[in-house]
């Protein structure tokens, strides 16, 4: 537990669990338990609330594992989405940054992880068997959109043999130069990326 000299042990606990979040260190969490217990005892209440209700109104989609509210996600329940395309992403948040685009239309599936071995997550530890029903019902494509990171990479690569076997097209979503960068400022490898996939100009 962490503790400071003449903290109250109510606030002790609130930077204790404030402590176990991602990101947030011990100086972080006693100024932002600190900060709470400086404002309006109704601003705490809403927090407590929204917290509260968190587990009991959000969860995960039936289908494609996406945040839900109701059994299935918006996406899912969309009819003019496009069933027959497939986006499949690592977590829930990645479909939430993959609708800023506005250009995507399709159907998602979230793997809810990706592979790496020294994490102990496995195929069997992915959302794979509900991924075999959803091809099984016709799939045209399926879109890889994991990171560009050696696990994410190599989860794209087991899915693209796992699946292009049968019918479905598999692909990749391009990596390579940011809209609006220079290149002076580019690593070598998304260079590289950008070579690599390079397209006709129009």
């Amino acid at each position: 537990m962490i503790h400071f000299p003449g903290m109250p042990a109510p606030l002790a606990r609130v930077v204790e669990m404030f402590s176990t979040l991602p990101g947030v260190g011990p100086k972080t969490a006693m100024r932002l338990g600190l900060n709470l217990l400086t404002r309006p005892a109704s601003d705490t209440l809403a927090l407590a609330s929204a917290l509260h209700s968190l587990h009991e109104q959000v969860s995960f989609c039936d289908c494609c594992g996406c945040f839900s509210e109701q059994g299935h996600c918006h996406f899912c329940d969309d009819p003019k989405r496009d069933r027959s395309t497939i986006c499949v992403v690592e977590q829930p948040v990645d479909v939430l940054m993959m609708e800023r685009g506005h250009g995507y239309r399709g159907s998602y599936h979230v793997l809810q992880g990706r592979l790496s071995p020294v994490d102990g997550m496995g195929p069997d530890q992915l959302r794979l068997v509900s991924l075999d029903r959803r091809v099984e019902q016709g799939i045209r494509e399926m879109i890889m959109a994991t990171s560009a990171t050696v696990d994410g990479e190599a989860t794209a690569h087991y899915l693209a043999n796992r699946y292009q076997q049968g019918a479905v097209h598999v692909s990749r979503i391009a990596r390579g130069v940011p809209e609006g960068s220079e290149l002076e400022y580019l690593d070598e490898h998304t260079l590289s990326r950008a070579l690599d996939q390079r397209v006709c100009w129009q």
